[in-house]
């Protein structure tokens, strides 16, 4: 439960559960809850889906960084065919077939397998984080466009209701005015205030509209009859709790911390260039003829010389060892190594700039929390105290006491004061969200969500990867995991008629 300091049970309350204003218009027998919005997120949402896949491929750099420190075989074939022979050589093929097997097998390398291997592995980690932090972001946007159907649908109750009031006062006052009880200033006034509050419901319904379609393009479907959100888990008492909570979880920081890692054995790979390296090689060869030359020859120019014997395929086989010893490169290792030094000085900065980003962002959330908590409770007390107001005006007014102006004021208080108490439920919660976001306690695992299935594990697919060498290997075609919006009709924020003034 919310536990915020100097602040009334109330308040926490209102916090906590939402209120009567953020139900929407009524129950019906299918409703859907945040929960439910969040699941259809975490299953369908393209842009988390795509962020799976892209982990997917970092997740195969580790396999290609290790294929340079693994043997490798290759076979060379090469068919000739001799349209002219040069005349002295005895031995004239028409035509020969060369097949060479080359076998090779890195010893060192200087460390850039080795330490291209952990870079890649550190980008791994990374990858994770950043994919965990897709997942809250989205989260938090997705409780933002609930919040933000439920607090326009309760604003555009509220112009509908107004609009009402209003047209009960104008029509009352026009017959005051029939009879002389009111002057025709009366009259235009309430008029005044009717036209006004027919169009700030035209706007309410234009803003209906445009949360309903911000809703279609993260959650996927249409809002129907959204239920109040549950309580937030986890919110921190203090500041100071959050912020520690955040330099320990936040994937964001995280995320940078291993790729400042990564950038350090970068470094080390780019310094590997001036050191020797070392491999076996091994090559077997095969040729033939393919019976274009004689089987025995004579020399053309002593008939009398021994007969030659002529093979038709010869085979060589050589194995041995090859090392390579840089002398002078031009000043390149030296370069590359500078600029990765370069480049892993920019990465620590970066955790510094995140840590700061961080840190920032946790102290402005819970600051707007707590702010909206405390707007929840005045505008409780100015609500209460704006019905009791409105019904003295009216009542004052019955025995002309009070003006017509005094109770369209009277009116436009409390609807104001109404407005803001919806809107502070709505920034309360959408404020402790992106505090847990922050404090990275927005994801699926935290918010114990069920899925359909067990949670994605980016791991699984890591393992299944990493040690995988054979090259024909591959996986099938890419599908589309996730959901299109263009067969859900456009959103309708009409809930009533709109009459007009005098209607």
């Amino acid at each position: 439960m919310i536990r915020p300091r100097g602040l009334s049970r109330a308040a926490r309350a209102a916090a906590c559960s939402g209120a009567l204003l953020l139900a929407g218009c009524g129950t019906a027998a299918q409703a859907d809850t945040l929960r439910e919005a969040l699941v259809q997120v975490y299953n369908e949402n393209p842009t988390l889906a795509a962020a799976r896949a892209q982990q997917r491929a970092t997740d195969e750099e580790v396999p290609i960084q290790r294929a340079p420190g693994l043997p490798s075989a290759s076979a060379d074939t090469r068919f000739v065919e001799f349209i002219r022979q040069n005349t002295n050589n005895f031995f004239q093929p028409q035509r020969v077939v060369t097949v060479t097997g080359n076998l090779g097998v890195p010893i060192y390398n200087g460390g850039a397998i080795k330490n291209g291997i952990r870079a890649a592995e550190e980008r791994v980690q990374a990858g994770r984080a950043d994919l965990r932090a897709t997942e809250s972001s989205l989260f938090s946007q997705a409780v933002a466009a609930y919040m933000d159907v439920l607090r326009t649908q309760a604003l555009v109750e509220l112009s509908r209701n107004q609009v009402d009031v209003l047209r009960v006062t104008f029509e009352s006052s026009s017959d005051r005015f029939e009879i002389g009880d009111l002057t025709i200033t009366d009259v235009a006034q309430a008029r005044s205030r009717l036209a006004l509050a027919q169009s700030d419901l035209r706007t309410a319904f234009a803003n209906l509209v445009q949360a309903r379609e911000t809703y279609v393009q993260i959650i996927g479907e249409a809002p129907t009859n959204l239920q109040p959100p549950p309580p937030l888990p986890n919110l921190p008492d203090t500041v100071g709790i959050a912020v520690v909570t955040a330099l320990d979880n936040n994937p964001d920081l995280i995320a940078a911390k291993e790729r400042a890692d990564a950038a350090g054995f970068d470094t080390e790979v780019a310094g590997s260039g001036r050191l020797p390296t070392v491999s076996l090689f091994g090559t077997y060869d095969y040729q033939n003829t393919l019976g274009t030359i004689p089987d025995r020859l004579v020399d053309p120019d002593d008939p009398s010389s021994p007969l030659i014997e002529s093979p038709q395929s010869a085979t060589g086989i050589q194995a041995g060892v090859n090392i390579r010893i840089p002398l002078f490169q031009g000043g390149l290792p030296a370069a590359r190594q500078r600029q990765a030094g370069a480049r892993e000085s920019a990465a620590l900065e970066q955790v510094i700039a995140t840590e700061r980003d961080v840190i920032a962002q946790v102290r402005s959330a819970y600051t707007s929390w707590q702010a909206a908590l405390a707007v929840i409770e005045s505008s409780q007390v100015a609500v209460e105290a704006a019905e009791l107001s409105l019904e003295g005006v009216r009542a004052g007014n019955s025995i002309g006491n009070r003006t017509v102006l005094d109770v369209l004021n009277a009116e436009q208080e409390l609807l104001s004061a109404r407005a803001q108490l919806v809107t502070a439920r709505r920034n309360a919660y959408v404020a402790g969200f992106t505090l847990l976001a922050a404090m990275g306690k927005a994801e699926a695992r935290d918010l114990n969500l069920d899925t359909g299935g067990p949670l994605y594990d980016p791991t699984v697919n890591y393992e299944r990867v990493r040690d995988r060498i054979w090259d024909w290997d591959r996986d099938p075609e890419p599908v589309v995991q996730s959901t299109r919006t263009v067969d859900i009709p456009p959103s309708d924020a009409t809930i009533g008629p709109v009459l007009e003034p005098g209607e």
